[in-house]
């Protein structure tokens, strides 16, 4: 039996989704997995919805998660999150990261920015909330927090932490390298 594992990122435009489907790739392709790859909606410019799938297991055939497939979600934003918790199966998890970035609808004030979206999601899903944006703060790099959540999700796949802090080297900037391993094992070890 060919147990494929769907991991999904969401986020807005500029949030870090790419590095770290890199990032996820780079890992499973390790772990000798086969994988796929795939950006959705991958809208640029900054703001705008941006969605990837990572596929693995022994054979992948398909880039693309259904509905109800995902085990893990990683939504950067919260409004993400609540648009493609659907895309989680059953038993999934999603991890949460508690920033608000108004889409343009509603910074133009053609629709509203829902109330409460973490607490509707607890109601339906296994939720882990994450306030990486303040923790990456504290950290001094504000462009970290990615990588934060991204720890916060690995302690929910079958990688060992050491494999993660390898990949990450292999695959950030030299100069950034320490910052994205402190802010990995921030993630991993918080909760």
């Amino acid at each position: 039996m060919n147990n494929t594992k769907n991991i999904m990122i969401v986020g807005v435009g500029g949030q870090g989704t790419l590095l770290t489907s890199r990032i996820l790739g780079g890992i499973t392709l390790a772990a000798g997995y086969d994988v796929k790859l795939s950006e959705v909606h991958g809208m640029a410019q900054r703001g705008g919805s941006v969605v990837t799938f990572v596929r693995y297991g022994e054979s992948v055939a398909e880039p693309i998660v259904e509905e109800g497939q995902a085990d893990v979600l990683i939504a950067f934003e919260m409004l993400e999150a609540l648009r493609y918790a659907h895309f989680l199966k059953k038993d999934g998890v999603l991890i949460v990261n508690e920033q608000r970035i108004d889409p343009i609808t509603v910074v133009t004030g053609v629709a509203q920015y829902p109330e409460n979206i973490i607490e509707d999601l607890e109601k339906e899903y296994k939720v882990l909330k994450v306030d990486a944006q303040k923790a990456a703060l504290e950290m001094g790099n504000s462009k970290v927090f990615n990588i934060i959540v991204l720890g916060v999700a690995a302690r929910h796949m079958d990688f060992p932490k050491e494999a993660w802090l390898d990949v990450i080297e292999k695959t950030v900037p030299p100069k950034t390298v320490e910052i994205n391993k402190k802010a990995f094992l921030l993630g991993y070890e918080e909760v």
